[in-house]
């Protein structure tokens, strides 16, 4: 398995990055040579000493992307949690078969964030395959757009806490940030330049 360990604004220390790549180990007996993992580590100040260190890893397996994410208060802690989620799944990934997809095709989705779901590569394209329930709470745009970035997603909904309607905040291909406000019953506007339209 390769392992590429790397820092999100900050600089790995040697310790961190070898306590990261024994931690790998122990997924190996689950993957084939042919697996990569890119564990991704990043500080938030902001956030409460109990959950600032973050680690993000993404795995390709049998073609197959396993993504995780933790935060806790150090990186080995991060660490532990977010390898044994990724156990689990490694598991379930083994023992549930998926239509097959070249090793390299995977790695290009994992690198566009695009994960594959067999269900909908299998069902009629017309009709819903999955359903996610989550938790919204009220936000503003510019801590939309950090919470977005802090998952890696390429998409992220939230409740605006100053218009108090559901917007869809998403990552544009030049790098920045568009944001889909709906109207029900209102007019269409094609965009903004540094303010709302009224």
């Amino acid at each position: 398995m390769r392992t590429i360990v790397k820092g999100k604004n900050i600089d790995v220390p040697e310790s961190v990055r070898q306590y990261a790549e024994r931690k790998m180990h122990r997924l190996e007996r689950l993957l084939d040579d042919d697996s990569d993992a890119v564990i991704e580590l990043s500080s938030e100040q902001h956030r409460s000493g109990t959950d600032s260190q973050s680690v993000d890893v993404t795995l390709v397996v049998n073609g197959q992307i396993l993504r995780g994410h933790a935060a806790g208060p150090t990186h080995q802690a991060s660490l532990d949690s977010v390898v044994d989620r990724l156990e689990r799944q490694a598991v379930d990934a083994r023992e549930k078969p998926r239509s097959k997809v070249r090793p390299e095709e995977a790695r290009a989705r994992a690198a566009a964030g695009d994960e594959p779901d067999s269900m909908a590569e299998q069902a009629p394209r017309s009709g819903i395959v999955k359903t996610k329930r989550f938790a919204i709470e009220p936000m503003f745009e510019e801590d939309a757009v950090e919470r977005m970035e802090e998952l890696g997603h390429h998409f992220f909904i939230f409740v605006n806490a100053e218009s108090e309607k559901l917007c869809v905040l998403y990552k544009r291909c030049a790098g920045d940030y568009g944001l889909i406000e709906p109207m029900i019953g209102g007019q269409y506007t094609p965009g903004r330049s540094g303010h709302k339209a009224g």
